[in-house]
């Protein structure tokens, strides 16, 4: 059983809902990345996701597109980004990590050299963009059989044969998008999510994430009424964005902590 697929049942047990933050590696500066994964846990994270730097990343809004460009700057890119989740794992063994970014980066490395060298770092999970399940069956089982659950995207267009194909070529748990657009947007439809995630639990027993667009609280937690997870990125990004670089990891740490409890509550 993987780290997410563990944490996932623990959770369930305690009839709680998992709570997933993400950053992009790399911002506001390099040095600030594993103290920001801390603050996270400290928070009450218990799954991150970790944005790998991508110079034209189609389905980020323009604060993940501005975390990019400050990461890329200092010259961070997929391998940086393993080398800070191997520093993360020298203190916490135990929260999941997700890498989530596109295809270029990992092609560029080679599949087999990108997985072998997530397995080592402690990379639990990896989302690709820009790979669908009908073109990556061979990257997604070198990945499950390294230990890493390669979890794919769906959305509110999917049909039922896209869920099934996402159903049996994903592990860990499905991601959901919860509105047609790029991330940071901010026209949730809380009915139409609940409609929605009825039928992608009648095609697999993985727990169903949703993100894109939770903002606060209060989205957070009527998402947690239908999902399993509820994701947060943009929102994260943006109380970097708005304070100094020495700030970050305080002001994400207190812009989480009411979301955890909310989630509890």
């Amino acid at each position: 059983m993987s780290r997410i697929q563990a944490r996932f049942e623990a959770l369930r047990k305690a009839g709680r809902k998992a709570l997933i933050p993400y950053i992009t590696a790399g911002d506001p500066a390099p040095g600030h990345t594993v103290p920001l994964l801390r603050a996270l846990v400290e928070a009450g994270a218990d799954v991150i996701e970790l944005g790998v730097p991508f110079s034209d990343p189609m389905a980020d809004g323009p604060v993940v597109q501005r975390a990019s460009e400050r990461a890329l700057k200092h010259g961070v890119g997929l391998s940086s980004v393993l080398a800070m989740v191997m520093e993360f794992r020298k203190e916490d063994a135990a929260t999941p990590i997700v890498l989530m970014g596109y295809a270029n980066p990992i092609e560029a490395m080679g599949t087999e050299n990108f997985i072998g060298a997530a397995r080592v770092a402690g990379v639990d999970g990896v989302i690709v963009v820009d790979y669908p399940p009908e073109e990556c069956e061979e990257f997604a089982a070198l990945a499950k059989k390294n230990g890493i659950d390669p979890i794919f995207l769906l959305a509110p267009t999917s049909t039922d044969e896209r869920i099934e194909q996402v159903a049996r070529a994903g592990s860990g748990y499905l991601y959901y998008v919860s509105l047609r657009g790029v991330t940071g947007a901010s026209h949730l439809d809380f009915g139409e999510i609940a409609k929605k995630i009825p039928a992608i639990r009648a095609a697999t027993k993985l727990p169903i994430g949703v993100g894109f667009g939770i903002r606060d609280a209060d989205s957070a937690r009527k998402i947690a009424q239908a999902a399993d997870a509820v994701v947060i990125g943009s929102r994260i990004i943006q109380e970097i964005e708005n304070g100094s670089s020495q700030e970050a990891a305080s002001r994400v740490r207190a812009f989480l902590k009411p979301i955890r409890q909310a989630l509890d509550a």
